[in-house]
């Protein structure tokens, strides 16, 4: 498949199936639009994390056993860090500090997001269109049984262990979405939803106005790719989280979640379809190699190209 092809990503998963994507099609042919609502500002430094992994996963600098983070990362700084009484709770390595000194250094100089996003992907040789999904701030929050927690503050200091009754993106409602985003959505020929979590990674991305909209509006067709196998989140809080929301973590939950917007489905080979007879496409989804990658990227293709264009 040759034609142009937005995904809406976020965290590991979502940068997993973007690099399957890149080994299947054309990079300049993909738009990478990307969660900012985790993003937030720690010791000064203006910190986006999702955008960060997706960098790191598509020039090959990503640590290959947590996914996140760089290979081969030293921690002088933060080990000096530590020796000051200063926070340490959020790893911040030597090589990663750099992404996070410039970025907030341009920031603080004017320019923005989506063009800082976008010299750092050209820097590195990274082919594909990286878009934060607004370079306005939007940050989600979470109202759990130990009080309001910001996403960093829950996901990575709390490490999920609160119980969330509520989720709030903060700003969502004055964010515009960043140059080009929905200029990549009119003109995409299929757009995928990855495996990322519905609630944290992409919902956020949903939240900035014009977003539903244009998915509703697009002539491509959009699938998610589900992120749950077995009753269960590879990876991360998914399932967790559900249950907390009184939700069932199956694909008739991940349907009705992306309902108005989804034309497809793909779900793991053992798992069962949605009841709504939405159009479904079976593979293993456990996306453990760069194997795996290809192979759910060309099974979302696929089933884009088979359903055709609304």
């Amino acid at each position: 498949m040759t034609a142009k092809v937005v995904v809406l990503t976020g965290g590991v998963g979502g940068a997993k199936l973007v690099l399957g994507l890149a080994g299947v099609m054309a990079p300049a042919d993909i738009t990478a639009i990307v969660n900012t609502g985790d993003d937030f500002r720690h010791l000064g430094l203006h910190i986006s994390p999702d955008i960060d992994t997706l960098l790191y996963t598509l020039s090959d600098k990503a640590n290959k056993a947590q996914g996140w983070g760089r290979e081969g990362e030293s921690w002088a700084f933060l080990d000096a860090l530590r020796s000051l009484g200063g926070e340490d709770w959020f790893l911040l390595g030597d090589g990663d500090m750099a992404l996070h000194v410039l970025r907030s250094h341009r920031l603080a100089q004017g320019d923005r997001l989506s063009a800082i996003t976008a010299d750092f992907a050209k820097a590195w040789g990274i082919g594909l269109t990286v878009l934060p999904m607004s370079d306005d701030p939007v940050a989600t929050c979470l109202d759990t049984d130990v009080g309001m927690l910001e996403f960093q503050r829950y996901f990575v200091e709390r490490r999920c262990v609160p119980a969330v009754s509520r989720i709030r993106f903060e700003g969502s409602e004055a964010a515009v979405p960043a140059p080009g985003v929905l200029d990549a959505i009119g003109e995409a020929e299929a757009i995928l939803i990855a495996p990322s979590n519905p609630y944290l990674s992409v919902d956020p991305v949903l939240a900035v106005p014009g977003m539903r909209e244009a998915l509703r509006d697009a002539r491509a067709p959009v699938i998610a790719v589900s992120p749950i196998i077995g009753g269960k989140a590879v990876k991360g809080p998914t399932a967790k989280l559900m249950a907390e929301l009184g939700i069932t973590p199956d694909n008739d939950a991940i349907a009705a979640h992306y309902a108005g917007l989804l034309d497809g489905l793909v779900i793991d080979e053992g798992d069962a379809a949605p009841g709504n007879g939405i159009p479904v496409a079976r593979t293993d989804t456990l996306m453990t190699t760069i194997t795996d990658r290809r192979r759910v990227a060309q099974a979302a293709l696929d089933l884009a190209r088979a359903i055709g264009r609304r």
